[in-house]
């Protein structure tokens, strides 16, 4: 799923390239100042719900015609990536369970294309925003209804004036447009942090053919990732296997403490070696899981098994893989009084690793483990990892929604 740094270095340039043509071509910028296309339009109230032609995932084109009956139509502009959006799953199946009898229906339509966005800012869940990717988001939350795919081309979100995932839009039985905006007022998973549930309290007083008590609203939650944003991604992707790599030695006592994990984060263990070709083969893998959650309380600690005297080619090897530390996380390690994430263990025979590290550990490498804070082992796996299983392992750990900070002490 994730080679974009990979590909990284070979499509920058194409990138940039196309980027320059356009500017050449035109004086019309890709992205304004709030980084929107210009083409974006503003849906005002009252006006008529745009047409569509969009693919679906269940195989499906739809067009708004596809929509018409009910009373009330809330078009829905999500995506899989976004905490905020994840926030609201639950209550908008329990929207979507209330109404379901009465004269309602909803559309999910995705805006975004996984070229407008950049790999850190998937750090909320195992899925990019890509079409393939929709349908077990969408399973995963138990939707039945249509969920569509504009981020080809985007022209429905410019149409409607998408400013971010959730944006909602609700229109009435003529389908013109009587509220736009947030769904409610909380981007937390906890239904009592809600305070005005909007988009219900939309559609409740249409159906009861009264007016909107609140007809516009800001969306909040990410910004819609528009493919002009590609090469600015590219660009920063690229920087990062720039960064230079620290190869620090370790023994067993201090694999030991690294364990223990005395501090917040969650620790992703990976044990390999230069002269190991599984381990050789999984690496992007790695490196790509430590970038998209960089932004969380998590951390890649990978632990080189090469001999002493070998430890030039294994820095030269992390250095071409691009495991370079991140202004962040080179932060968190510097308070802990280390140098680096990257170590070569030396004077430690195997089980002796094995004990300090991971005891079920049954000998080849890789290994990898997922510590919790204070040294629990949440999952483990011997031999070449599957990414979206260590994905769905480390969402199910970090969590895929923002969490309220808690209340500071009297």
């Amino acid at each position: 799923m994730f080679t974009r740094l990979a590909a990284t270095v070979i499509g920058l340039a194409f990138a940039l390239a196309s980027a320059s043509t356009h500017a050449a071509d035109s004086d019309v910028p890709l992205l304004d100042k709030s980084g929107h296309p210009p083409t974006l339009r503003t849906l005002a109230i009252g006006d008529k719900a745009p047409d569509f032609s969009l693919p679906g995932i269940d195989g499906r084109t739809y067009s708004l015609k596809d929509f018409d009956g009910p009373d009330v139509l809330m078009v829905l502009f999500t995506s899989n990536h976004c905490p905020t959006s994840h926030s609201i799953e639950q209550r908008l199946k329990s929207l979507r369970n209330d109404l379901r009898n009465r004269s309602f229906t909803l559309v999910a339509i995705n805006p975004n294309h996984p070229d407008g966005l950049s790999i850190d800012e998937l750090g909320y869940g195992e899925f990019t925003d890509s079409f393939e990717d929709m349908t077990p988001y969408a399973k995963k939350n138990g939707w039945d209804f249509p969920y569509l795919y504009d981020g080809e081309k985007q022209l429905i979100a410019r149409a409607y004036g998408c400013l971010a995932t959730p944006h909602v839009f609700i229109f009435d039985k003529e389908r013109r447009l009587r509220y736009a905006g947030r769904f409610d007022d909380s981007r937390y998973l906890d239904e009592s942090t809600v305070k005005h549930a909007d988009a219900r309290n939309a559609i409740e007083a249409l159906l009861a053919g009264r007016p909107v008590p609140v007809a516009l609203t800001k969306p909040h939650g990410c910004s819609t990732k528009w493919r002009e944003k590609r090469a600015k991604h590219q660009a920063w992707e690229l920087s990062w296997t720039k960064i230079p790599v620290v190869l620090d030695t370790i023994d067993a006592k201090g694999v030991a403490a690294l364990r223990a994990n005395p501090t917040d984060k969650y620790r992703l263990f990976n044990v390999w070696a230069t002269w190991c070709a599984p381990c050789v083969q999984e690496f992007p893998d790695i490196v790509s899981i430590s970038r998209q959650y960089d932004m969380r309380n998590f951390e890649v600690i990978t632990l080189s098994l090469d001999e002493e005297k070998h430890s030039d080619r294994a820095l030269a090897f992390l250095q071409k893989q691009g495991a370079g530390l991140t202004k962040r996380s080179q932060t968190s390690v510097d308070k802990e009084g280390r140098k680096t994430n990257h170590y070569l263990v030396k004077d430690a025979p195997q089980d002796v690793l094995a004990a300090a590290l991971d005891p079920e550990w049954p000998g080849p490498v890789p290994h990898t483990v997922l510590v919790a804070p204070g040294g629990k082992i949440l999952w483990r796996h011997n031999g070449v990892i599957d990414p979206a299983a260590a994905r769905v392992a480390i969402v199910a750990a970090l969590g895929s929604y923002y969490v309220p900070d808690p209340p500071k002490a009297k």
